[in-house]
């Protein structure tokens, strides 16, 4: 996601953002460290009213290229505000990760 100082979101990609074009998208740990990336932990809340709006509108181009539901919303000019945390996350992309999630919870 790139969303200048953890503000709100102007585009999700699957790729690195930014994409290192003179290192043809190899980086070092160097690299790395001067031009900080985030993992990102999907974590919406949204209004009744957007979801509804949401659920009526075609796939926009990006989300079509990217495969991201988040652009839909950014390409009608809704708002995603994202945050920073420093606590650990557990990522949750099937069912077998649901079911390690749940285990976690307790």
């Amino acid at each position: 996601v790139f969303a200048p100082g953890g503000g709100r979101a102007l585009y999700f990609s699957r790729a690195a953002i930014p994409y290192a074009r003179d290192r043809a998208g190899q980086v070092d740990d160097a690299w790395a460290r001067a031009n900080p990336c985030f993992k990102h932990l999907g974590l919406y809340a949204y209004k009744a009213a957007l979801i509804e709006s949401f659920a009526k509108l075609p796939p926009g181009r990006y989300e079509q290229i990217e495969k991201l539901e988040q652009l839909r919303v950014i390409e009608n000019g809704f708002e995603i505000l994202c945050g920073v945390t420093n606590d650990p996350t557990i990522g949750v992309d099937t069912p077998e990760d649901a079911e390690k999630f749940e285990a976690w919870l307790g």
